[in-house]
């Protein structure tokens, strides 16, 4: 696919003439190991795999090479409870089109909590809703998120947002996403939900043992468990059951 020079964040090239060594973490993932470049997809790109296999590793890197805070935020969001993050991101160079994102957010499922508590602090929740994040659901909080914070012409990238949702508020989200996605907004994803990996027109990148490859939605493992599970619950169930 060739680079599309309106989108906000393009190529994204490993420079791998800088890593002294693919032996160590993170470049010993096979994700990162085979990796040359990939071109992002204008509207809706997915990073998906097994647990472990490092889609949340590169989307992290992918967010602080773009500006965004480690553990999640506006790119105005400076603040830090844990350094976790690997140096992947100085080793990551992304070609952006010539349109620069009004909007932009870097959301992780793991460290919402801390996020949710920044913005208490900094006192904006009116952006957010202005109700406190605190006061809501995990679920409750995200959607205020994703309806109030996400405008149009934004670049949002998201760890595992079905963390937070039931499966009527990943249909709402996904709602949501394609709403943003009309107003010219870009979204890089890591998600094991096949609910919102079902989006239209989006690039699916699964993140295996030999990198990572494009794949179709119906050959994801996510969508065919799924369907396998639903069209035989009463069969697979008494296999996992029996004594």
């Amino acid at each position: 696919m060739s680079i599309v020079p309106t989108q906000f964040a393009g190529r994204v090239t490993l420079l791998r003439d800088k890593v002294d060594s693919f032996d160590r973490y993170p470049f010993a993932l096979p994700v990162v190991r085979t990796l040359d470049f990939i071109d992002l997809h204008p509207k809706v790109t997915f990073l998906v795999g097994e647990n472990g296999s490092g889609k949340s590793t590169l989307l992290e890197a992918i967010a602080i090479a773009l500006g965004f805070n480690p553990e999640g935020g506006s790119a105005n969001f400076n603040f830090g409870t844990r350094d976790s993050h690997s140096e992947l991101h100085e080793y990551l160079r992304i070609a952006k089109g010539y349109r620069r994102h009004r909007n932009g957010f870097f959301l992780r499922a793991e460290s919402w909590f801390n996020v949710a508590t920044q913005i208490d602090e900094l006192g904006v929740t009116e952006f957010y809703g202005g109700r406190s994040l605190h006061e809501q659901s995990h679920g409750e909080s995200f959607m205020a998120l994703l309806k109030n914070r996400f405008k149009p012409d934004g670049l949002y990238l998201l760890d595992e947002p079905e963390a937070a949702l039931s499966p009527a508020r990943q249909i709402e989200a996904l709602s949501r996403i394609h709403e943003l996605v009309l107003q010219d907004s870009q979204f890089v994803i890591a998600t094991h939900s096949p609910i919102l990996m079902a989006y239209p027109d989006a690039l699916i990148l699964h993140c295996g043992p030999t990198g990572l490859q494009p794949i179709r939605y119906e050959d994801t493992e996510h969508f065919r468990i799924t369907r396998d599970f639903l069209n035989h619950r009463e069969r697979l169930i008494d296999i996992l059951t029996a004594p």
